[in-house]
């Protein structure tokens, strides 16, 4: 980008046929621990992790069809996501299923909210890489670097937008889960409570450009990078500091 010149052809598709090849072997990980457990495989912390970096790169892959840098960003979130997922206070052993989740419900609730997560992630770690080239911007690479903001910024919004459709009805399906299970579609346990905050930050964040006052690359790149926080308090923080039916 900042040398003006392009990568070799060959290298570039060498990398991206390494990046496809990976994450075919990451699909077959995950269709081989579901048959072996005979369930969904996205029921615990560790399982939901992994199902989260594919999910990264699917999103990689959806948006980033003519643009190679977005496939190496979901690229790098995917690889901090297995990263996690390994680290040592992640139980990587199948278990049984508690009582509550042997239900279909699992399948699409839980496959539907946590995949949100990965496109907004996404979302997120392409702000972050906007503002580094907004950063490094000079004036004589200035016109080529504007492009590539551009670009990046609206497949930013384009993967926070479907971020915020599948949180949205991830969370209404786990309402109605909610309520063959416990008797009642909301109760206000911390996750429930943290998913609609959430959801109300993003419809915030991709309804910012129709604000004047808000509206912006760098605004919006920034609310991106932030709104994270959100998912992160949704995510982790419910489920290993607050006590409630989703801890």
């Amino acid at each position: 980008i900042f040398r003006l010149k392009p990568l070799p052809v060959l290298l570039k598709k060498s990398f991206f046929l390494v990046i496809l090849l990976l994450f075919v072997v990451h699909t077959a990980g995950i269709i081989l621990r579901w048959y072996i457990a005979g369930r969904a495989p996205w029921s615990n912390g560790y399982e939901s992790v992994v199902y989260v970096a594919w999910a990264a790169m699917l999103a990689g892959f959806l948006f980033g069809r003519k643009y190679p840098m977005v496939i190496g960003t979901a690229a790098f979130l995917a690889g901090i996501s297995l990263f996690v997922a390994h680290l040592s206070w992640m139980n990587p052993e199948i278990t049984p299923l508690v009582p509550v989740l042997k239900s279909y419900w699992l399948t699409i609730h839980v496959s539907i909210i946590t995949a949100s997560y990965g496109f907004i992630g996404l979302s997120a770690f392409l702000g972050i890489l906007v503002l580094i080239l907004i950063v490094l911007r000079k004036n004589h690479n200035e016109r080529k670097v504007n492009l590539f903001i551009e670009q990046l910024t609206t497949i930013n919004e384009m993967s926070a937008t479907v971020g915020l459709y599948f949180l949205t009805i991830g969370t209404f399906l786990g309402g109605i889960w909610a309520n063959e299970s416990w008797g009642r579609y909301w109760g206000w346990d911390p996750k429930e409570t943290w998913s609609l905050i959430t959801i109300i930050i993003y419809s915030f964040i991709v309804h910012m450009r129709l604000i004047p006052s808000l509206k912006g690359i760098y605004n919006y790149n920034l609310a991106s990078i932030l709104g994270l926080g959100s998912v992160i308090m949704t995510y982790f923080g419910v489920n290993y500091y607050l006590s409630g039916l989703h801890s």
